[in-house]
């Protein structure tokens, strides 16, 4: 027999209502709530078949290295490698980029101050449109997934060499 909470729930009702708040998950964290809605939380069934089927215990990150990617031969390996590594992880490690690491750690604490600005400069971002180059929200796939992940982005889109800076939010 059904509990009446569960007849009750309305989970569309309550996503849009997140989704409404344009805060995020750190706008819900900032509000000091004590209960993690429901649509965050995945069923204990689910997650007991995911146990079930896990066999990794000792995961590795595929790595992909950049090294020599001006060699032709070289360069179809790396692309086979990203290939691989995004049909059966979906997300791989890069080294040997040539990005500075102080570009890395600027990236990063522009990502903390944006995250920990003013929730009304952050809300002015918050949106659902992919056409946009800029947009900050919750969870791309909130109305589509089973339960949501307790994260938030900020999606920078540009296919320019020389995007333009204004299109990028303040860090105050």
């Amino acid at each position: 027999m059904a509990s009446i909470t569960s007849v009750s729930y309305d989970r569309t009702k309550e996503l849009k209502q997140f989704d409404d708040t344009k805060a995020g998950v750190k706008g819900l964290v900032d509000t000091g709530i004590l209960n993690i809605p429901k649509f965050f939380v995945r069923p204990a069934e689910d997650l007991a078949a995911d146990e079930l089927n896990s066999g990794h215990k000792n995961i590795e990150v595929p790595i992909i290295d950049l090294s020599n990617i001006g060699d032709s031969i070289r360069r179809q390996e790396i692309v086979n490698e990203i290939r691989i590594a995004s049909e059966e992880w979906g997300f791989f490690q890069v080294i040997n980029h040539g990005i500075p690491l102080s570009v890395l750690d600027e990236m990063i604490e522009a990502t903390r101050l944006f995250n920990e600005q003013d929730l009304e400069l952050k809300m002015g971002l918050y949106s659902r449109d992919d056409a946009k180059k800029v947009v900050f929200n919750s969870n791309s796939d909130l109305y589509t997934s089973q339960s949501a992940d307790w994260r938030d982005t900020l999606r920078l889109t540009s296919f320019e060499s020389n995007p333009d800076s204004s299109d990028l939010p303040p860090v105050y």
